[in-house]
């Protein structure tokens, strides 16, 4: 009897401890109703945790004793954890230690660095500023043959998994590795048999895309390109021209729907009807489809286009410039109808 007055309260304290513990580590502590959640971490910012966290738990206290002992509070780390639902506070902790889960990072028709950098610090943690100069830090630049005006180049546009934590010079060495990639042995070989740098394809790249928004029509554009290129004839590609109104009032987000005869006239290493050859980097950020079609551009003998009116979005082409001056002509009375004058 005596024994068993001892066991009694033991067994209590026993069952009591048990329950503690299980309530404090083990017993669910989420309050979402998704399967899952992700939670953004910045790890010197504890009053930006304690407020995110409050979000999607029903007890902070056991939580916070918890994170305590499992010396999470003193050492946690930046970045994105993907939280389950209906788990206790023991796996809460050791989500956010060890559950870091990329994120789908997207880009694509960047005109120019700047606006990339914009673009991607909306999806991760580095900012535009600490991207853009690791985009321009000039080490990177001479190690790899590249320049301010090209380096646009090796942004291939798709979408990658990236750690939200990623720094901006990591995010930049593996753009340049998923651009080394791009460039296997079959394109590698038909830029070579092009005559053309893969920078300067970037460069034809981004003219046809922005000449043509239609995929099937590219390598036909492409080709007309490269027939003049061959023929040692300025390109004279409206879009170059666009892009140098742009650079030249310093107003990227203007729209231009029609390139005037003083528009030509404007001095850039851009503008295409004033020099001969391939601007200095590209003008937007080329799709992998626009790559493909100066890669595999279609072989005939035109040498001059104009936006086809009754076929919107394709184009008029012509071998000779008395062909090219009757489809002129019909456009202009087209977009005169139109009432488009800028």
């Amino acid at each position: 009897m005596k024994y068993l007055k001892i066991i009694i309260p033991i067994s209590i304290l026993s069952l009591i401890f048990i329950i503690d513990y299980y309530n404090k580590y083990y017993k669910p502590n989420t309050s979402f109703e998704a399967e899952s959640i992700f939670l953004y971490v910045m790890k010197d910012d504890s009053i930006a945790f304690r407020d995110s966290i409050s979000k999607y738990i029903k007890s902070e206290k056991t939580f916070y004793k918890v994170a305590e002992k499992l010396e999470y509070l003193g050492n946690k780390k930046t970045g994105r954890f993907k939280i389950k639902r209906d788990i206790g506070n023991n796996e809460i902790v050791n989500s956010l230690k060890f559950n870091n889960t990329p994120v789908n990072v997207t880009f694509n028709n960047q005109e120019r660095v700047e606006d990339l950098a914009g673009r991607v610090s909306s999806q991760i943690y580095e900012d535009s500023i600490s991207l853009l100069s690791a985009f321009r830090n000039q080490d990177f630049l001479k190690k790899n043959n590249l320049n301010e005006k090209n380096v646009l180049s090796i942004f291939i546009p798709n979408s990658y998994n990236i750690y939200w934590n990623t720094s901006s010079e990591n995010f930049r060495d593996r753009m340049l590795s998923e651009y080394n990639k791009f460039w296997n042995k079959e394109r590698s070989e038909k830029a070579e048999q092009l005559g053309l740098t893969k920078l300067e394809v970037i460069s034809l790249a981004s003219i046809v895309q922005l000449e043509s928004r239609k995929v099937d029509e590219r390598p036909r554009v492409a080709g007309l390109y490269v027939n003049r290129l061959r023929d040692n004839m300025r390109l004279q590609a409206d879009p170059t021209v666009i892009y140098t109104i742009k650079e030249y009032y310093n107003n990227f987000d203007t729209i231009i729907r029609r390139v005037l005869y003083r528009d030509l006239k404007l001095d850039s290493k851009y503008n295409t009807y004033k020099i001969k050859g391939l601007p200095p980097g590209p003008i937007t950020m080329p799709d992998i489809s626009a790559i493909d079609a100066v890669l595999n551009y279609e072989r005939h003998k035109y040498l001059f286009m104009v936006a086809n009116p009754s076929n919107r979005g394709y184009h008029l082409f012509a071998s000779d410039l008395a062909g090219h001056n009757r489809n002129k002509k019909a456009y202009i009375r087209w977009i005169n109808s139109k009432g488009i004058y800028r």
